[in-house]
């Protein structure tokens, strides 16, 4: 394996600059010319192992001081240049190599600049929440990317089309699959496009889910794929082609701000088309009702995964003809959310969905098992709340699986239409779960599960006592 070579100029410049020598002197010290010095100060001639050790000799120089931390500062200039604000602006790995080698203070101090900026603006978002929920409007607004925009906006609405709904089913009705759609959906794609369905090995698709080639008409579909995946894969790309007037008017309904937006956009409308196609609106909500909202039966009828029947469910907000209305949460195992949901948009006022006591975030020590609390908030409001982990696409021997974990709430009412309401004892009812929108927005004293102080209340800093938060306040 060829060694990495060190390119060390700057800072050979300061350690000389810093003992007072000329290039002359410092080179006659190291044996070599004052002209090779100058080529080597200037990047244009890496560090020889020869080199460093005269300098280690000569000069008691740390060897670790030569290579210091440029890759860490080069991560994170990267990640400041990276910022919506900057991202037209991103310079490549030489240029900011260059600004981290030749001024290492200056770029520490950018970035430490930039991170001081990101707790401010999200000190300022969550002060906005807060005031919203007061019934105080704020015009504090953030530079957002494009998948955040697309993701706040289907949360603050309601994630039911009826226009979609309409046209998935009477492409069902076209189908006529007499209990196999995956069958019937590769016969139409045939049919009517000329599209052969093909499930490729994994070696063969190493990076992607489903893949059209437009030249040879051919849709592949990876085998790391679960037999529901497939099948929703396969009728994503059936809904972009048979709703494809539809689904650009919702698209334009929705007003987004850039084309990447309005991309992404599209792709969620196609899996919510592809799941009505799976899960027809009628039988599902009757289904549904029938086994008291059991997910696993849901799954086992309709034959699709607890993820897809969990996420149909949320869209149950047809007008006289509404299931319980649920919202849910994806987060994976570091805590990052994936997606929010809800039937009337995601009631982000009154639940939040960032607490760190909810059972999403336990669910992962007990995969494949479903754990049900009811929650209180701070104000009173109760929900009855269920969690689960999910499983990702099939991983090699050397893979590290991927596993999300989803929880499903609603307000606590409506526990004796759900077959999960018999799982709440008499104890849980009278002790729920308490937690709080977000722990910067929340007051609770003593909460042992506290990650951020909030911003409501000054810190507690008397030496003469310790709370049991991490971050006490008064």
């Amino acid at each position: 394996m060829t060694a990495q070579k060190i390119f060390a100029g700057p800072r050979i410049r300061r350690i000389r600059k810093a003992k007072g020598l000329t290039q002359a002197a410092m080179a006659e010290g190291l044996g070599i010319s004052p002209s090779y010095l100058n080529l080597i100060e200037r990047n244009q001639r890496p560090l020889t192992v020869q080199l460093i050790l005269k300098l280690a000799q000569v000069y008691k120089v740390d060897p670790g001081e030569l290579q210091g931390e440029s890759s860490a500062s080069v991560a994170a200039l990267r990640e400041v240049f990276s910022d919506p604000l900057l991202s037209a602006e991103l310079p490549g790995p030489h240029e900011l190599m260059e600004v981290v080698e030749a001024t290492p203070n200056a770029a520490a101090a950018l970035a430490k600049l930039y991170r001081a900026y990101r707790e401010q603006a999200e000190r300022l978002s969550d002060l906005s929440q807060m005031l919203a929920r007061e019934g105080r409007a704020t015009a504090i607004s953030a530079t957002r990317l494009p998948l955040d925009e697309v993701r706040e906006t289907f949360e603050q609405r309601t994630p039911y089309f009826p226009t979609l709904e309409e046209e998935a089913e009477a492409f069902r009705n076209i189908l006529d699959s007499g209990g196999d759609l995956a069958g019937a959906l590769k016969a139409w794609l045939k049919r009517e496009h000329g599209i052969a369905v093909r499930v490729l090995p994994a070696a063969v698709m190493p990076n992607w889910r489903r893949r059209y080639d437009r030249h040879s008409h051919r849709l592949f579909v990876s085998e790391r794929l679960s037999p529901p995946d497939r099948l929703r894969e396969i009728a994503v790309e059936a809904c972009l082609m048979r709703m494809q007037v539809a689904i650009a008017a919702e698209v334009a309904a929705l007003k987004l701000g850039s084309d990447e937006a309005r991309r992404l956009a599209r792709f969620e409308l196609a899996r919510y088309a592809a799941h009505a196609l799976m899960m027809p609106y009628q039988p599902f909500l009757k289904a549904a009702e029938r086994a008291r909202y059991d997910i696993d039966v849901l799954r086992s009828r309709f034959d699709v995964s607890f993820e897809q029947a969990a996420s149909r469910l949320i869209t149950l907000a047809r007008e006289k003809e509404a299931g319980v209305p649920f919202f849910l949460i994806e987060v994976d195992s570091a805590g990052n959310r994936l997606r929010r949901g809800g039937t009337y948009g995601f009631p982000a006022s009154r639940f939040g969905g960032a607490c760190p006591k909810l059972a999403h975030h336990a669910a992962f020590a007990q995969p494949g098992q479903i754990l049900v609390e009811p929650v209180v908030m701070p104000d009173g409001q109760a929900f009855l709340t269920l969690a689960r982990t999910l499983e990702g696409p099939q991983p090699g021997f050397s893979e590290r699986p991927r596993r999300t974990a989803l929880l499903l709430g609603c307000d606590l009412d409506y526990r004796e239409q759900l077959v999960y309401g018999a799982a709440l004892s008499e104890a849980l009812m009278r002790e729920p779960v308490e937690i709080g929108p977000s722990c910067r927005l929340c007051e609770r004293q003593g909460c042992i599960s506290r990650a951020e102080p909030p911003l409501t209340r000054p810190l507690g800093l008397d030496e003469m006592v310790t709370g049991l938060s991490a971050f006490d306040f008064q």
